[in-house]
């Protein structure tokens, strides 16, 4: 019941979304059929998992103060979870992806490139290979916008945005066994269109979106 529901929501999210008369109306309807495709249908438990990749330690935590105060700390395959995020520009268009995010109300989201930090990788390596990774696009400049903690309550990962310039298809996708993404290409207005009306809601992908706005007025 639960899910049907959270499809009926979705259909009428996308059925209630307002044209814009600045934006085809053949690349609005692509991107609503790509989250149609990729929405959930089912659900169930996973009572045996063949990997965890969430968990948590606990420690107490002695402050200068004399307190002793109780804390988990959330990992991600055994690291911090820290990642880097890019908005590439392909010509004078910048690059979305579109991909299952399960755990969110529409079950997809549309964002910029994006990816963990490997151990011992640098913010910039990482960059360039989740870039490759996801999309099969290359770049030759890189611009460092903003880093940030992403849940200082319970993680300590500590994420990176970029702007890509120059930005090139060299390469087919090269993705991990149960990733699927899918990407598109807007210009900077229809990008902020399509904020408006809903479709770029990540924190991540919202605060990169504002940097890349910051650098552009430069």
């Amino acid at each position: 019941m639960v899910l049907k529901n959270m499809l009926i929501s979705n259909m009428k999210w996308l059925e209630n979304i307002e044209r814009s008369n600045n934006m085809e109306n053949r690349k609005l309807q692509l991107l609503k059929d790509t989250i149609l495709e990729l929405q959930t249908v089912k659900r169930v438990i996973n009572d045996n998992p063949t990997k965890q990749f969430i968990t948590s330690v606990s420690y107490l935590y002695y402050l200068n103060n004399g307190r002793v105060i109780p804390r988990e700390k959330l990992l991600k395959n055994g690291l911090s979870g820290s990642a880097v995020m890019i908005a590439p520009m392909i010509g004078n268009e910048f690059l979305v992806t579109i991909e299952p995010r399960v755990f969110t109300e529409k079950g997809v989201a549309v964002s910029f490139p994006a990816g963990y930090i490997e151990q011992g990788e640098e913010p910039i390596d990482a960059a360039k290979r989740e870039l490759r990774e996801e999309t099969g696009c290359i770049s030759d400049k890189f611009i460092h916008l903003d880093s940030f903690y992403q849940d200082e309550g319970v993680s300590s990962a500590y994420n990176h945005t970029f702007l890509a310039l120059n930005v090139k298809k060299e390469y087919e996708q090269n993705l991990d066994e149960n990733e699927i993404i899918k990407y598109m290409t807007f210009t900077y207005d229809e990008l902020l269109e399509i904020e408006k009306m809903g479709y770029l809601s990540g924190s991540n992908t919202k605060l990169t979106l504002c940097r890349v706005k910051d650098y552009l007025r430069r």
